[in-house]
């Protein structure tokens, strides 16, 4: 059988969680690596410029 590659983003789990749960599924995982890392978008903020931009604030033009 081939190996296949796959990327997913995930929200409050750990490697070990997805690893587990994969496996209670049946499916071998070869290996799990962390690519990167997203910030929470906590500072969206809203636009008295009135330029349409909302996000993030290191984001914001």
């Amino acid at each position: 059988m081939a190996r296949m590659n796959f990327m997913l983003k995930v929200e409050d789990a750990k490697m070990t969680q997805v690893k587990k749960a994969l496996e209670k599924e049946n499916i071998k995982v070869v290996s799990i690596y962390e690519v990167y890392k997203e910030k929470p978008a906590s500072g969206i903020t809203a636009d008295p410029a009135g330029t349409k931009q909302t996000g993030p604030v290191e984001n914001a033009g």
